[in-house]
């Protein structure tokens, strides 16, 4: 029999300039740990700096963690970039800096941009704004993504800002196997409306940039691995992600 595991795959640290300071992947992890969350994905924007102190923090905790970043395309869409290994999510940001439009950041103006060890000491600082668009297009993500192991999904796609619904009007596939939603009320509107969307599989997150924004009990995955099997946990996600769907 499958256990019910409790998930938020769409969280951003103190990494990304909308994110609070007090969202350090300690803290975050905690704070996870409480609402007895079982998987967990860090996903600041257009960086996946912060993963690996993630990494270290979510094995004192059992729980699984999942690194990722949130891209925005050209167009300026937002993309759930998630990735099956800590390696492989690294190795995409190494690609992601030569994708990048380098613009000062203003701390000031849109947040500071920390990057943090394990134990919560700043150990840098991005001086470059990273929520601004790359260079990667809507159509190109996906097959990039999967380059590196790991899986594109269009980010709250029912939203009226930075999804793809309100850049384009329309969902598109591109590859996508996965879309999520913020209010999974909507999708059997979204599904009645756009016919790309039946067959595939759906998530639905707390997109928080603060501690107590991070979801309860609310979402989750049929597991059939032992939980506290991190790497079986893991590919059980994202054999739904790529399309498996529960």
């Amino acid at each position: 029999m499958p256990s019910k595991a409790y998930y938020d795959l769409h969280i951003h640290s103190c990494l990304s300039p909308c994110g609070d300071d007090e969202m350090t992947p300690a803290n975050i992890v905690g704070m996870a740990s409480l609402k007895g969350l079982n998987i967990l994905a860090l996903t600041d924007h257009n960086s996946t700096l912060n993963c690996p102190a993630f990494f270290d923090i979510c094995s004192n905790f059992n729980i699984t963690p999942i690194a990722g970043t949130e891209v925005t395309t050209i167009e300026d869409i937002h993309v759930l970039t998630l990735f099956e290994s800590l390696e492989g999510a690294m190795d995409f940001n190494e690609f992601l800096k030569t994708k990048r439009v380098l613009f000062k950041n203003k701390p000031e103006v849109f947040g500071r941009q920390l990057v943090v060890n394990s134990n919560d000491e700043i150990i840098d600082e991005e001086e470059n704004l990273l929520i601004n668009a790359t260079t990667i297009s809507i159509d190109e993500i996906s097959k990039i993504a999967n380059t590196y192991s790991g899986v594109a999904i269009p980010a709250h796609i029912e939203k009226d800002s930075n999804s793809l619904v309100a850049v384009l009007g329309t969902v598109v596939d591109s590859g996508f196997r996965s879309y999520e939603f913020k209010d999974l009320e909507r999708l059997p509107e979204f599904k009645e409306r756009y016919n790309l969307l039946n067959g595939k599989a759906f998530i639905s997150n707390s997109d928080a940039h603060y501690l107590w924004d991070i979801n309860e009990q609310i979402n989750s995955f049929d597991i059939f691995s032992d939980l506290s099997d991190v790497v079986s946990v893991r590919n059980e996600v994202f054999s739904y992600l790529r399309g498996k769907v529960q």
